[in-house]
């Protein structure tokens, strides 16, 4: 470049020496003039060439030019070459991963920052029924209008999975999973769970039907027992301990059946329309009540700090039974002299209800298990605490049906804190009419 640089400077010298020469043999300076004249015209040319040369589609052929603009073309024509390449390169790797995306069974869909779709693979167009004539650049919402995708959208929060039926086919299950990424723009995957949505039902339904089957024999049972408990002489101990004995594992018995079936029912029907404002006062106060007299042999404290006027939006029985799992675990599980807090309080994000001792406490790698069924981080305790082992489980279902959380922290030595987060829009701001212990709102606020 810079040889072609200097020839192109001694042309130009070359050319001026010429014309002052031939303007100083005639004695006038019109050849200069119009030797500086046609170099700015061959230079203008090539200037016009260079212009028709960029703005054709392909730069493989550069105008036939000397000197510097030779040079010039032949480095751009390099340059042209190698972006082109380039972009050869770019596109086979575009290409071999939209073939890899298109192969794949689960359903993957680009959508930008406005939430319009900018990308599907073939999985979605068989799953979802996505067009690519008519939906691209489509917002997502206008093809897929589950009321539960919406809120899901909305909501923001993806980190847990959404199964809905399928927009092409409601007997097909489809678990969504969002990711985002870039500025604003989401990466929705999406699997067919048909399979596990129909082995979960029937584990559910079989669940359900034993304890129902269950529930009859064990009545008669403790009939029977009781009965038998009734009639039979102080003298005969041995036969009063079998039988009390028998009497208190039908007792535990009944308690897992009846927890097994509210589960299953909480799990297999849907929410109902919760639409009560339940006075959470009352019901915590008379929970610790119960509370103080289980727990009388052990000398626990309990404090009770809630409001008066504390009401939450709910379904009366499932916030009963869920409040009353935690306090039950908090009296069961902490040793002699232990200390009990109930505590209620509503922020700017909800309403909220912490039950806290200063118990053995829990290990944290047992947390992310405790509301599995039948799980227990020390199977030492079942047969002293009598419990069934599925109460934090309903618990956690309760607070899914109720738009809610179940936090769960605890320290070994320092005992443990569970806190039941409810959504702002379950509070209570102004009721209207009182019967039988609930109040009852017209619309929710």
């Amino acid at each position: 470049m810079k040889a072609s640089l200097a020839k192109e400077v001694n042309r130009i010298v070359g050319l001026i020496l010429l014309s002052v020469a031939a303007a100083l043999a005639v004695g006038h300076i019109w050849p200069l003039v119009v030797g500086l004249l046609g170099y700015i015209i061959w230079s203008t040319r090539q200037l016009f060439g260079l212009y028709s040369w960029l703005v054709r589609d392909d730069h493989t052929e550069p105008p036939d030019s000397i000197g510097l603009w030779g040079e010039f073309y032949t480095r751009l024509e390099h340059l042209f070459q190698k972006e082109r390449r380039a972009q050869e390169n770019l596109q086979g790797i575009i290409h071999r991963a939209q073939q890899s995306v298109n192969a794949l069974e689960d359903v993957v869909i680009l959508i930008d920052q406005h939430g319009y779709l900018e990308y599907w693979n073939q999985a979605a167009a068989r799953y979802m029924g996505f067009n690519a004539r008519q939906d691209l650049g489509q917002p997502l919402t206008n093809l897929v209008r589950h009321p539960k995708f919406t809120e899901y959208l909305s909501k923001g929060d993806f980190r847990e999975a959404l199964e809905i039926p399928s927009p092409v086919d409601d007997n097909r299950i489809l678990q969504f999973r969002i990711t985002e990424f870039g500025v604003g723009e989401q990466l929705m995957m999406a699997r067919d769970v048909t399979r596990i949505h129909h082995l979960e039902q029937m584990r559910k339904d079989f669940v359900a039907n034993v304890s129902h089957e269950l529930k009859t024999p064990l009545t008669v049972l403790k009939g029977y027992l009781e009965t038998l408990l009734d009639t039979v002489p102080e003298e005969q101990s041995r036969l009063r301990r079998a039988l009390t004995q028998m009497d208190n594992q039908s007792n535990r018995m009944e308690a897992l059946v009846s927890d097994l079936l509210l589960l299953a029912r909480l799990e297999g029907t849907n929410a109902d329309n919760l639409s009560q404002a339940v006075p959470v006062h009352g019901m915590l106060k008379r929970m610790r009540e119960n509370a103080l007299a289980i727990s009388a042999d052990k000398g626990h404290s309990i404090e009770l700090d809630v409001p008066e006027e504390a009401r939450l939006i709910a379904n009366p029985a499932e916030l009963e039974s869920a409040f009353g799992n935690l306090i039950t675990n908090a009296v069961k599980y902490p040793p002699a002299g232990g200390q009990i807090r109930i505590h209620w309080w509503q922020d700017e994000r909800g309403a909220h209800l912490a039950v806290s001792d200063n118990g053995v406490g829990i290990d944290p790698a047992h947390i992310p298990r405790l509301t599995e069924r039948f799980y227990r981080p020390d199977n030492s305790r079942v047969t002293e605490t009598g419990g069934t082992g599925l109460g934090l489980a309903i618990v956690k279902h309760v607070m899914i049906r109720h738009n809610g959380k179940l936090e769960i922290k605890s320290q070994l030595g320092k005992g443990s804190v569970f806190t039941c987060h409810f959504p702002a829009e379950r509070l209570v701001s102004k009721p209207t009419a009182v019967a039988g212990g609930v109040i009852l709102l017209n619309t929710p606020p």
